[in-house]
């Protein structure tokens, strides 16, 4: 049997290779074991999402959970995985949660995810306890499950999150792309509830989405950026795989980036909500971002890579949210994890609030923090490289980058460089891929990308 490891996103493999009924039954069974024996009796909760035999996957995880003496309810239908986290942080019975979903990956993928009793994240001490527990074969013990609908209420708390007679008035025209995924059928509901005027598309939850990678970003929007010129609609917003992120596409039909979507968001919340709080944002994040907190009198903190580096500083308690380079933003007062549809009802809340195109807005944006460009390119080697790779990471300081001297070296979860007109160059071995993640950003797409050029060849010359 496999040896199983966790990462940050929980454990993936494909269908055709290790994701198989053993494989999740051995996994079911740790998990379920290490809850037992810290509380005996609480509630597990289980969700999926549309991939292949999502729900068979979700029935038998709970059952062999059952079997250790736990409460297990199980979603009768596909869901959002913040609507899983969400359920499990409003019962004060439960100790976790498990999620059948591999996020944004192809759909010859699948996976889990475990969730802690907060609805975040599993501790990483949760997950090497489970680790730890994993038997060599699948446990054949059983125990009985319920089933409830956890896509209702978390639905309508949503709606309570945003002012619906302002949406209501402006009735603003959205195209909603669900990419098959988990949100189908739930976000375009939702925001014609509100009062959205709602272009479908992708609409139908599809094991095999339709072919596209669940993925809210280019190449995979083509559609949803034609479909927004084609019906004249104000915006479009597109959700990954299990929701957890937003892709969001102006009136042009043009993509807005994470860079420059959480600064909007920032604004919103800040100028419209009145809301304030420390901002989080991972290293390979935007400097516009940092620019927008210091705009907007808020505190902020740049951290590693990765959204369990974010979720630890939500325990300080006054952070207003967390947001990665990939478009996942998280708001600790609603929930300590990404949820894409809150995301999605904050843009049209700000559109309708603003009385302004998206694309207006991204003009006054770039007006005000300033104009940057951001490229970014994997690089892969082979296993001894990269690992020659992260012993040399360390000791690496490059004096010189693309003919520019850095003003700050960083060697935190990878090489950082800082530049003084704003500028940086971020390198970093992949956690999970034999390669190296390289990331750059600066006043031009061409001086961006000459950074990154010129960092690869600074650096891996001995690899």
């Amino acid at each position: 049997m496999r040896i199983i490891r966790f990462d940050n996103n929980g454990w993936r493999s494909r269908f055709d290779d290790d994701f198989n009924d053993a494989n999740v039954c051995r996994i079911a069974d740790a998990a379920g074991k290490v809850w037992s024996s810290a509380r005996r009796g609480a509630t597990v909760y289980v969700g999926y999402d549309t991939r292949h035999e999502s729900e068979h996957f979700a029935v038998l995880v709970g059952a062999v959970i059952a079997a250790h003496g736990l409460n297990v309810i199980v979603s009768d239908s596909y869901l959002p995985i913040a609507a899983l986290g969400w359920s499990v942080a409003q019962d004060r019975r439960a100790i976790g949660g498990v999620m059948l979903t591999a996020s944004e990956a192809s759909c010859e993928f699948g996976g889990i995810c475990l969730r802690g009793s907060d609805g975040g994240p599993a501790r990483d001490d949760f997950q090497e306890a489970v680790e730890k527990s994993i038997a060599a074969l699948p446990s054949s013990s059983r125990g009985v499950i319920s089933r409830k609908d956890l896509v209702g209420p978390y639905l309508s708390d949503l709606a309570t999150l945003v002012d619906p007679n302002v949406i209501k008035e402006s009735a603003p025209k959205v195209v909603v792309d669900s990419m098959y995924g988990a949100t189908s059928g739930y976000a375009g509901r939702l925001l014609e509830r509100l009062g959205c005027k709602v272009v479908h598309i992708h609409e139908q939850a599809r094991d095999d989405f339709g072919g596209l990678h669940p993925r809210p970003s280019d190449p995979w929007l083509d559609d949803c950026e034609q479909q927004v010129v084609a019906s004249g609609s104000a915006m479009g917003l597109a959700l990954d795989g299990d929701g957890d992120r937003l892709g969001v596409v102006d009136d042009r039909g043009r993509f807005i980036t994470a860079h420059q979507m959480v600064p909007l968001l920032m604004g919103h919340l800040v100028r419209n909500r009145h809301i304030s709080g420390r901002v989080v944002a991972t290293q390979s994040s935007s400097a516009r971002i940092r620019r927008q907190a210091d705009i907007l009198g808020c505190p902020f903190t740049s951290v590693p890579v990765g959204f369990d580096r974010i979720y630890r500083e939500f325990a300080d308690g006054d952070v207003m949210l967390g947001a990665e380079e990939y478009g996942g933003i998280a708001y600790p007062s609603h929930l300590p994890e990404r949820d894409g549809l809150l995301n999605a009802l904050y843009m049209v809340e700000l559109l309708a609030m603003s009385g302004k195109g998206i694309s207006q807005l991204e003009e006054e944006l770039a007006n005000t923090v300033g104009a940057m460009s951001y490229v970014k390119r994997d690089v892969r080697l082979d296993v001894a490289a990269i690992e020659s790779f992260r012993t040399m990471l360390p000791g690496l300081n490059p004096q010189s980058v693309s003919g520019k001297t850095p003003c700050a070296v960083g060697h935190v979860g990878g090489l950082r460089l800082q530049f003084d007109d704003d500028s940086w160059v971020l390198l970093r071995p992949s956690r999970t891929e034999p390669m190296v993640r390289v990331a750059a950003e600066a006043p031009t797409q061409r001086e961006a990308s000459d950074l990154v050029t010129g960092a690869i060849e600074a650096t891996m010359v001995d690899v």
